[in-house]
């Protein structure tokens, strides 16, 4: 059911944390020539492995076109966790394009099965007209109804506000972490003023107070989503990208967002706990050889030899079970893996080789959308 008359908050729903305990998660099988050079050959094999990592310990629902439909469930036909459905889209980004989930604020374990809803927002690229990464993104736009149909999910109708999951970050207790650089972007919603953003979050998921942090990663093309440089790890508890480097342009935008995390409070009025996540020691750019691999469309976003791709630890997932988190054959990746194996010791690290999907503009936390447990 397609819901366009209430809101999530005034039905007594809430967006989860990340950390609490869900059903799965949504992926989409990469194939687009503009985002996955050479093929999308490596691409794909990475996403198997992330698959199958998260399959350890939750469903995965693979998304895949008709023409690949077949190879893909051949490659998963003896993962019972991991099901492929037959849902057409434009790219393989299932954080910005599939529904974010709520859940009943009021749920107790022994009333039964929890219910679960979804929000389909308004999808255009990441910036449409103004500053989109391709021309046409219809079938992008339709994927969190198609989603929540399949999965049988209720559907909220937020059309009216252009966001995408990756640039919103939840405690599950009422507290939000956006970035300003991107939901003040002016090819999201230049007719909302940043209150008015404020408003429809709150009243969409659920949420008391939004900490609005500055800035993003460096050379995010997202507008620098939230997701890649700050996370939750817990309530009043996050991680946030960090480099001592003082020359680096990412070590600026992360003191400013430090220097916000230190001065406000959540929703309950706790202090922010900040973990430092280092970015990796090296820039990772795009080789000439990934270039020569890229069929671009008319209206794409183009890359270019040398481009900083915006490379960040903070883009992991956690499922039920582990943290999956990205690997660039940089030396800190070590340090990711550590800090990440101390701040969840009841889960196992799978540390990812995840250059293959950065080349393709995002990270394992954007290839991936939390379903909550039902």
């Amino acid at each position: 059911m397609r819901i366009t008359d209430t809101k999530p908050a005034d039905d007594g729903y809430r967006m989860p944390g990340e950390f609490e305990p869900h059903e799965g998660c949504v992926m989409i099988w990469p194939v687009r020539p503009g985002s996955w050079p050479h093929g999308a050959r490596e691409a794909q094999e990475t996403f198997c492995r992330v698959a199958r990592a998260i399959g350890e310990s939750e469903k995965v629902w693979m998304l895949c076109d008709g023409e690949h439909f077949s190879r893909v469930r051949e490659l998963f036909r003896r993962e019972e966790q991991i099901t492929v459905l037959e849902i057409e889209t434009d790219d393989a980004w299932a954080r910005d394009v599939g529904p974010t989930c709520v859940v009943e604020e009021d749920f107790r374990e022994e009333n039964g099965k929890r219910t679960v809803r979804g929000i389909d927002w308004q999808f255009n690229a990441w910036g449409g007209e103004v500053d989109g990464l391709y021309a046409h993104w219809d079938r992008d736009n339709a994927a969190a109804d198609s989603i929540c149909r399949a999965l049988g999910l209720d559907c909220y109708d937020a059309r009216e506000l252009v966001l995408e999951g990756g640039s919103i970050h939840s405690d599950g207790e009422g507290t939000l972490i956006v970035t300003q650089s991107c939901l003040l972007s002016p090819g999201r919603n230049p007719q909302l003023t940043r209150e008015q953003i404020e408003q429809k979050l709150c009243r969409y998921l659920g949420a008391k107070k939004v900490i609005w942090l500055p800035y993003g990663i460096y050379n995010d093309e997202t507008n620098e989503h939230v997701d890649n440089v700050c996370a939750f790890v817990a309530p009043a508890e996050v991680v946030l990208a960090w480099t001592d480097d003082e020359e680096d342009p990412q070590y600026a935008m992360s003191l400013a967002d430090l220097k916000v995390l230190e001065q406000e409070r959540d929703a309950k009025g706790r202090p922010f706990t900040v973990h430092r996540m280092p970015i990796p020691r090296k820039p990772v750019c795009i080789t000439q050889e990934e270039l020569d691999g890229f069929v671009f469309e008319e209206g794409e976003d183009a890359r270019q030899v040398g481009e900083r791709l915006a490379a960040s630890y903070v883009n992991f997932y956690l499922s039920n079970g582990g943290v999956i988190v990205p690997q660039f054959g940089d030396e800190m990746d070590s340090c990711a893996v550590e800090l990440l194996a101390k701040l969840f010791p009841t889960r196992t690290v799978h540390p990812i080789y995840a250059r293959p999907i950065i080349v393709g503009g995002g990270n394992i936390h954007c290839i991936t959308q939390q379903i909550p447990r039902r």
